[in-house]
């Protein structure tokens, strides 16, 4: 099921000022949390990781 595009928009600017991954709320993303990393990469927003 896709994100709704507010959420990824938000999510995308979030990321932006982060140099590792991040939920939507800017908090980190555990390791072991496969669901979330999943939509993460899947959604694109590990394209906008800060480097």
């Amino acid at each position: 099921m896709p994100l709704n595009p507010e959420i990824k928009k938000n999510w995308i600017e979030i990321q932006k000022s982060h140099d590792t991954p991040v939920n939507a709320i800017g908090v980190k993303i555990n390791k072991k949390d496969a669901k979330t990393l999943k939509v993460w990469r899947d959604e694109g927003i590990d394209k906008f990781v800060k480097r």
